[in-house]
């Protein structure tokens, strides 16, 4: 772990008790009884137009013990900031001592990579990065009902960085995902879906607060599905894929075909564990079992997000399905392969076996 991280992590609940006691002595000089007063912590952010960064950064923090009961405070008066406990994505000010949590300001260029080397990730960081760079870990650990010594925290951190917030991040710095301009239009992201829920333009009398809860509702639905989807589902996957790697050459000869004992998320996995064990050559065709107790046969595309895949399926079988495509291939059992080449099915093993092996021969 890098050192800013824990340092944080080690000082915040001293910091939040300086605060509580400052909050308390000028409740105690104003005269009311302590039995009728409260000391509610607040997170400060701006009003207006809200975006997904800013929603998902008071998700997080009032996650954590400190924040649970925080009252979201947002305003662009720096008086009203002031009073805040802490502050995000309005400000100017980057400061984790204090708990100023804004990336407008000109001289704010930190990505994850420049706060701690540990970290790849060069994608600039918006007001949920900066959030989740101080506090994910101990969010993590909430949503999780885990400890924050739990070894696969790690895992989890860099998982959820890359398949969630690195995309907050970058979608509200402006940073486009590809080069040139795009085949076609996404409009379905979280951000675009949270900006929806912003107060329609000729909207009279909004209620604006009403609709930044409908957001914050959307992204922590989102972000808790996620979080619990990569520890639940993705985490125990690996031990599968790393058993059918390890097993490859018993599959056949090449290396160049696994079998999973059972399905489950594999791909991620399995490019994660080639780049770690220098996998030469790499996988080309995956096998398993779907619930119908039918065989699958699944080309390794060349990337995570990639329609490409390393080596189709034979080409001659495209479209083709049951009889014909056994007639054809010389495999009994088949029952389709996809136009695309990317995917087929066999009734037995040995047959979507037989599909993977010939696939190999035809490159």
């Amino acid at each position: 772990l890098c050192v800013p991280i824990f340092m944080v992590m080690f000082s915040v609940s001293s910091r939040l008790a300086v605060g509580r006691v400052l909050k308390l002595s000028k409740l105690m000089s104003s005269g009311e009884p302590l039995a009728k007063r409260s000391i509610t912590m607040k997170i400060g952010t701006h009003n207006g137009k809200f975006h997904c960064d800013e929603v998902l950064a008071c998700f997080m923090l009032r996650q954590l013990p400190e924040y649970q009961d925080a009252e979201i405070v947002r305003s662009r008066d720096q008086a009203v900031l002031d009073e805040c406990d802490i502050v995000v994505d309005v400000g100017g000010v980057y400061n984790p001592e204090k708990h100023r949590y804004d990336h407008h300001q000109r001289s704010f260029g930190h990505c994850l990579n420049s706060l701690c080397g540990n970290y790849r990730f060069a994608t600039k960081l918006s007001s949920a990065g900066l959030v989740y760079f101080h506090f994910g870990r101990r969010v993590l650990a909430q949503i999780l009902k885990v400890t924050e010594e739990d070894p696969m925290l790690p895992v989890m951190f860099t998982k959820i960085y890359e398949n969630f917030m690195e995309e907050v991040d970058a979608c509200d710095n402006g940073i486009n995902a590809v080069d040139g301009i795009p085949k076609y239009h996404v409009s379905t992201t979280l951000g675009s879906r949270v900006s929806y829920l912003n107060p329609n333009w000729n909207d009279s009398n909004p209620d604006e607060t009403k609709c930044f809860f409908k957001a914050y509702d959307l992204v922590g639905t989102e972000f808790t599905a996620r979080v619990q989807y990569f520890y639940t589902q993705w985490l125990p996957a690996r031990d599968i894929v790393m058993a059918a790697v390890q097993k490859r050459h018993e599959v056949h000869k090449s290396g160049e075909i696994i079998c999973l004992d059972r399905f489950c998320p594999w791909k991620q996995h399995l490019y994660e564990i080639e780049k770690e064990m220098s996998l030469d050559p790499n996988v080309k065709f995956a096998l398993f079992c779907d619930p119908k107790g039918q065989w699958r046969i699944q080309a390794v595309s060349v990337h995570a997000d990639s329609f490409d895949n390393r080596l189709p399926i034979n080409p001659k079988w495209s479209a083709m399905r049951d009889d014909e495509l056994s007639q054809l291939s010389g495999i009994p059992g088949c029952i389709f392969v996809h136009a695309n080449l990317f995917i087929g099915g066999n009734a037995t093993y040995a047959g979507a076996l037989e599909m993977a092996v010939q696939s190999l021969a035809a490159r």
